[in-house]
């Protein structure tokens, strides 16, 4: 409540609202694809494919020569799409702590100083596990179980997206916003 009301005049999203909004979601879009990715080049459980053949999955078949001993049914897993979903959920909950506040730190601005939200938030961690983890939920969802080292990958990808918002809220707080002080002295 430290900030005079914004002006009738002014757009709803500034440019740098704008910006920081797509810089979030582009993360949050490269993070989702490249948990999958990862199931499907890197993972211990993985096929263990080459880039090329993932990035050209659509041309694999029996007589490709370039997916020799790579089954095409492979590239349908429910464990690289459960990773991808998992990702976008798990960096979801850390933009609703990025909300609570527009350019204040979390450091500043706690978790619990709105349980609402770590209420929330725990529900839709809860729902997750409970569609991943509660049969017969994982197969009408088309699902699987994910392993130790997998969610450790899902937490590495999900949690930068804090860090990317606190480095954009610490340059809104210093570079862009009017101080309330240089505001009392035009009134």
């Amino acid at each position: 409540m430290g900030k005079r009301p914004r002006s009738p005049k002014e757009p709803l999203i500034s440019g740098w609202l704008f910006f920081r909004y797509m810089a979030i979601g582009g993360y949050v879009g490269a993070a989702t694809v490249a948990a999958a990715a990862w199931w499907f080049l890197y993972c211990d459980e993985g096929p263990g494919v080459s880039f090329y053949q993932l990035s050209h999955f659509m041309q694999c078949s029996d007589d490709n020569e370039d997916f020799e001993g790579i089954h095409c049914q492979v590239f349908e897993a429910a464990p690289p799409m459960t990773m991808a979903l998992s990702v976008l959920v798990t960096i979801e909950m850390c933009n609703a702590l990025n909300s609570l506040s527009e350019n204040q730190s979390l450091v500043r601005m706690p978790p619990w100083s709105n349980l609402w939200l770590v209420g929330a938030m725990s529900l839709s961690m809860s729902l997750h596990f409970m569609i991943i983890y509660v049969d017969p939920l994982p197969m009408i969802f088309k699902l699987t179980h994910l392993n130790v080292e997998q969610w450790l990958m899902v937490l590495k990808l999900s949690f930068p997206v804090i860090l990317i918002d606190e480095v954009l809220k610490f340059v809104a707080r210093t570079y862009l916003e009017v101080s309330p002080l240089s505001l009392a002295g035009k009134i």
